[in-house]
């Protein structure tokens, strides 16, 4: 029986990928929190992954304070590039099948199209800086990984925006959201199932592939989608970013073009509203 390592299990795509491991019960499911897979120490790492001696691994774990992470620069290098090293080397060395999280904070957003695998990266913040070295790195040491981006992930678990906004719609008369910073969602429990239908699939076309919810909208038009769900009588305004000011830099622009996640594996890529609604309505 193949034995799958889930790391980050505390994290929203690891819970999603725990209701989900429910109907694959023909694999062995390893579900690790951070000291059980200790992506910040790896004098541990190596030794705990030949503990655990997995088949696949699907690296959800990552740090993803995007703020504090410009303040914890070293903190998130460790996570998100030294340890991914790690877990390809591995992975390289024991034939292991890796599936690694990645971001589309590696991109500057100044683009206008929707960013193919082969855009030019440039992140500006120490987060996609991180996570863009955490990419390299791994295929830099075993060109056989395969690296999804993400973006705007959220999930009926732990705290995210879905659910801050949900809670100030209910609380607050006015609410001010950024309007100018555009992009797509991304519901985790469709990232964990596209996850195992790669996981799945005949093939394994290694390399880096784009996964978000189809749509394009800014932050402001997101927290209107959870408003008509929700029916909450709250006024929202559109706020410009340079009003809500953040340590870190985002991209104004940074919406995933998901063309060859479903070309190579036929992945079907919901909207972001059926998603939203999902969620919404999915139980804890």
């Amino acid at each position: 029986m193949n034995k799958i390592l889930v790391t980050g299990a505390t994290g929203q795509l690891g819970l999603e990928l725990k209701v989900l491991s429910k109907n694959y019960s023909q694999y062995e499911w390893v579900f690790a929190d951070r000291t059980a897979v200790s992506l910040d120490n790896l004098s541990i790492l190596k030794s705990q992954l030949e503990t655990i001696l997995p088949n696949i691994i699907l690296n959800c774990g990552a740090y993803t304070a995007v703020d504090k992470a410009e303040s914890e620069a070293e903190l998130a290098d460790l996570t998100n590039h030294l340890a991914v090293e790690v877990l390809a080397t591995y992975a390289k060395v024991h034939g292991v099948k890796l599936i690694h999280i990645s971001t589309d904070y590696v991109f500057d957003g100044t683009s206008s199209t929707a960013l193919k695998e082969d855009a030019l990266t440039n992140p500006i913040n120490v987060y996609g800086a991180t996570k863009r070295a955490g990419e390299l790195a791994a295929l830099a040491v075993n060109p056989e990984v395969l690296i999804i981006r993400t973006s705007w992930v959220y999930s009926r678990f732990g705290n995210n925006f879905v659910k801050t906004m949900q809670r100030l719609l209910h609380d607050r008369d006015t609410l001010g959201v950024v309007n100018d910073q555009i992009g797509s969602p991304t519901y985790a429990a469709d990232l964990a199932q596209a996850m195992m239908d790669i996981v799945e699939s005949e093939k394994w076309v290694p390399g880096i592939f784009n996964y978000s919810n189809e749509g394009e909208i800014s932050w402001y038009d997101f927290v209107l989608s959870i408003q008509e769900i929700t029916e909450e009588t709250c006024e929202v305004k559109g706020i410009p970013s340079s009003s809500y000011p953040t340590p870190a830099a985002r991209p104004a622009f940074s919406l995933l073009d998901k063309s060859k996640i479903k070309e190579i594996y036929g992945i079907t890529v919901p909207h972001y509203k059926e998603s939203l609604k999902n969620c919404l309505t999915a139980e804890v």
